[in-house]
This record gives C-alpha cells, structure tokens and sequence, in this order.
C-alpha cells in the first residue's frame, strides 16, 4: 500500500493508504517525487469546485517524479526515467479538438482535478501525458515546469515582443513566473503586488515592482511610457480592482490577458477599450510545446525555480500546508514530498 492525500469536503484533507494501480495498455506507473499546491488546489480545498471533483480526491497537478512501471505498448519509456505530467486529457472528437484546441478540449479530463491527481506515492497516466525531464534537473526544481508552462502559454497568447513594456498585476507565483518569462522575451516588466514578501522576492530576481497601496499605478505607467501606457497588461490578482488597473495601464492598442480565475463576473470598463482599441485574449493551460519551452528556462535557470520555492513537507503534512498557504503572508511555493522519505525540509 502507499500513501495518497485526499479530498473529501470543505476546508478537509487526510492523509491515507491507496492501492497502487498496474499500468494498463498506454500508461505508466509513476512515483511522484515532489508536488506543488497551487491555486486552484486552494479553491478545491475550500469547497468551490465541488461541482466538479469527485470526492474523496487525490490533489495535484504540479509535480515531478520518475517511471515505476511501463504498461504494454508504451515505447520509448523505461522505470528511473525523470518526468514531469502534462495533466491534460481530451477527446480528439470534439469542436475544439478538432480546430486543433486539444488543451480546452470542451469535454477535457484535467487530471488532477476531474481525475485522480500527484498528490501519492504511486500515480498511474496515460504515457502521452509525459514530459521528459534532463538528468541534471533537481526533481523539486522541475515541480515547477507545470506552472512555468502556464505562463509561457501566457506571454505567448499576450503576444509579447521585445521591448514592449508590460504590466504585470499580481505577484503571486504565476504572476511572477510571467514577468520572469516576459523578461526572457525582451520585454521591460513592472509587478504590481500588495504583499510586501512577494514584491520584495521580486526586485530579489530582479523585477521592478510597484505597491498599488502607496501609489498611482496609472500615473506610475504614464511616466513610465512617456504617457504612452503599457503594450501588455496580464491581470493575474482574481480581484476586481485588479482589473481595473489592467485596463487603465493600457495604451493604445495595448492587450490585455485574462489568467486569473474570477469566481464571479467582474465589471470592465468598455469605454476604455472602444477609446484605445484596446485587446482582450484568455489564456488558459497550455500545448506540449508550451511544457517542452517550459523545462528549457528552468533548467537553463532562467526561471530560478529554487528561490520560488518557500518549503517542502512531507505528504503527511500537506494537510496543514493548505492551511499555510491559505493564509498568505511570507509564502510563495510549497511542495510536498511524496518519497517515502518524510523528513521534509525547509529550503
């Protein structure tokens, strides 16, 4: 038996035994090494997606580990190889795959979250959904691949370009792995972030930041541009007066890209947008070629996914990291160690 992390209602996790599955035809049987909670966790934990999981629930989509066992005709696999999981599962039959849109397949598995996730000793997936990871690439490292993914999807569907200024509003992780892939593109970069930990971990990884308690981001911008407004704008804070800076930064013909979850419908300022030709694009998860760029920059250190990484607990821990992260304050990144060694560590 191994040990697995589940879901089973509201603001309640435990710690218990699961069954390791044999891997059928097509799939793999991974150990999972190290596993971050993220956001969307966050929402699975206080109850918000309910409608959506299935409980009880193995959390987790962030992750890296290595191959246990391969299943009949999977090729070019075999037990100690490094991966990380493109979480993904579509149908191939629908309108949206069909157009070429697997990753928001209209009747998409997110495994993880519509399926059993990392958050265990043992984990069996479809062998299509690996990522190969170099030999030289600390596992904990390259749990961050999955969100470093996301924002490369991000920056692509922003369209930036080099030397466009852009606004980055909300420095949480994936805000910040934004600006730090937005950087890699040749754009000059501001994040906008209230908490003081975060914006100081950014101006650390060389970001310039802004408080949006103590200043007028807008006029902050316009000195900035030369009254010209931002190129770019990624509204990552899920709050409404986040979108509201997004769009007033913006300059003319400038892009806005939606990332952030809103629970709720938010009011945008029209006006705006009839005025300055403004563009609004979603960007939601990612392609393969999004997750293969993605293990290039943290490996290379351009994402240096070690100082994003606040501490590391064991799975039997991972209960009362929620609550952790949950609160907010000085953390950033948490993983879970899912080995069978439950030391844990702070780093």
């Amino acid at each position: 038996m191994t040990l697995a992390v589940r879901y089973t209602s509201a603001r309640t996790l435990g710690t218990a035994p699961a069954a390791a599955c044999e891997p059928g035809p097509g799939e793999v049987e991974l150990a999972p090494a190290y596993v971050g909670i993220c956001g969307t966790d966050l929402h699975i934990f206080h109850g918000d997606m309910d409608a959506r999981v299935a409980a009880p629930a193995v959390l987790g989509h962030e992750m890296a580990g290595r191959i246990v066992r391969v299943g009949p005709g999977v090729e070019g696999w075999r037990p100690g190889d490094a991966v990380t999981v493109m979480p993904l599962r579509w149908d191939d039959t629908c309108p949206a795959c069909r157009a070429g849109h697997q990753h928001i397949c209209q009747h998409l598995d997110f495994i993880g979250i519509d399926s059993p996730g990392a958050m265990q000793q043992r984990w069996t997936v479809p062998a299509s959904t690996l990522i190969r990871l170099p030999g030289t690439l600390p596992l904990d490292q390259a749990a961050l691949v999955e969100p470093t993914a996301v924002a490369v999807h991000d920056v692509g569907r922003a369209a930036v370009k080099d030397g466009e200024k852009v606004v980055v509003v909300g420095g949480g992780p994936v805000g910040i792995l934004i600006a730090l892939v937005a950087r890699a593109a040749g754009a000059e970069v501001r994040v906008v972030e209230l908490n003081a930990h975060r914006r100081l971990l950014a101006e650390e990884l060389g970001l310039s930041t802004w408080d949006p308690a103590t200043a007028d981001i807008t006029a902050l911008v316009q000195r900035w541009t030369g009254e010209a407004g931002a190129d770019v704008a990624f509204e990552v804070s899920g709050a409404a007066g986040g979108v509201d800076t997004a769009v007033d930064v913006l300059g003319v013909r400038g892009r806005l890209c939606l990332v952030a979850i809103h629970p709720r419908p938010r009011e945008i300022n029209l006006h705006r947008f009839f005025w300055r030709e403004l563009s609004l694009v979603g960007a939601r998860l990612y392609d393969r070629g999004d997750f293969e760029r993605a293990v290039t920059l943290v490996a290379d250190g351009t994402i240096p996914a070690q100082r994003l990484i606040t501490k590391i607990v064991p799975l039997t821990e991972a209960p009362a990291a929620f609550e952790a992260l949950e609160s907010g304050g000085d953390v950033m990144k948490i993983l879970v160690d899912c080995t069978d060694d439950t030391r844990g560590a702070a780093v």
